[in-house]
Order: structure tokens, then C-alpha cells, then sequence
């Protein structure tokens, strides 16, 4: 039986990632984001939602650059504390003990601890209401290469215990159930 329930943002689980900002070391900023994901393949794009008031949105617009850094359980601490803290009164990468790094293309720092950068340049903000959208094209990725396996060369992020968010909770994945396709794949004799 179904019960109604009042309208929400209820699409559980999302990635928890961390996404760093600015570009010199004196503005470096981390926001946590649980709004992001995919857009599209062909350009590869991107998208976060960041509330107005947060110091990381001034940041962003400004620069039009940001890093989508992946987390891990092992960074689950500096992944909330990063969240619920701002960067007007905290540096982050300080009171975390987290490396910021260069990267390839834009300003803003990865978090050298991120098993996965993901480097944006933001092509357009969308006014939503509590929250904006900034629609960013990927321009460069950072992969940890101890992830990367050896015989494939694809990227195992399974293997860094990824962080996933659901619904004010924190959680970690779980085992592996099948692959893509593998509802349709014939059976091997």
C-alpha cells in the first residue's frame, strides 16, 4: 500500500562529493554537495547546485571554475565537517589536513586525498529558487592510478570505498549485483 507523502527532493541515494573553489591559495574554499551529477556524454558536462548565500557560490560565479572531488568512507568526516562549516570562518584544506593540489586546466584546486578530480568551467548558471545550478563542462579528469586497472584501464572507484548520501545519512555501497547489461547478456557455455 502507498501512502501519500508531501512533495521533496527524495532521489536517494546521491554522490556525497566535495567541491573545491577559487583561484588563488589565499580564496581556496570546499563546499559539500550532495546535488550533482551527469548532464551529458558528447561534451562531457556536469552539473552542482549550490545555495546563494554560500561563500563557494560567489566563489564559483566569479571564477567560473570549480572541482568536483569524489569522496570516500575514509573521508567522511572531512566530507560532513566541510559541509556544515564555512569558509568564512574556517580554511578548510587546514582543518581537515587535506592537500590542495594543481591541476590541469582550471584555477580552482583538486584535493590531492579525492580519488577523482573532475575539472569544470562553468557555461551557464540557472536561477531554481532555494538553490542555482551551475551546468559545467568537464575539462580535464585526475584519477588515482593505483584505481586504474592495469589489464582494462578502467577507472575502479569501487575499490576506494566511494561515499554515498541518502537522506541526511551517510552510507558506504555495498557489494556488487550485476553489471550494465547484465539483465540481457547471454549466458556463457
Amino acid at each position: 500500500m502507498k501512502v501519500a507523502f508531501k512533495p521533496g527532493t527524495l532521489i536517494y541515494p546521491l554522490p556525497a562529493v566535495m567541491v573545491s573553489c577559487g583561484d588563488s591559495p589565499e580564496n581556496y574554499n570546499i563546499i559539500t554537495v550532495a546535488w550533482t551529477g551527469t548532464i551529458c556524454t558528447e561534451p562531457p558536462m556536469c552539473y552542482i547546485s549550490v545555495r546563494k548565500e554560500r561563500r563557494s557560490y560567489q566563489l564559483i560565479k566569479d571564477s567560473g571554475e570549480f572541482v568536483i572531488n569524489l569522496t570516500t568512507e575514509q573521508l567522511a568526516k572531512a566530507t560532513d565537517w566541510c559541509g556544515v562549516r564555512s569558509g568564512k570562518d574556517y580554511n578548510k584544506f587546514k582543518e581537515m589536513h587535506l592537500t590542495p593540489q594543481q591541476g590541469q586546466v582550471v584555477k580552482a584546486p583538486l584535493i590531492a586525498e579525492s580519488p577523482l578530480n573532475i575539472e569544470c568551467q562553468v557555461v551557464e548558471v540557472k536561477e531554481l529558487g532555494s538553490h542555482d545550478m551551475f551546468i559545467a563542462k568537464v575539462v580535464a579528469v585526475n584519477a588515482e592510478e593505483s584505481l586504474i586497472d592495469k589489464g582494462t584501464g578502467a577507472f575502479q572507484l569501487n575499490h576506494a570505498k566511494p561515499l554515498a548520501y541518502s537522506h541526511g545519512k551517510y552510507y558506504g555501497l555495498g557489494e556488487k549485483i550485476g553489471s550494465f547489461g547484465f539483465s540481457v547478456a547471454k549466458r556463457k557455455k
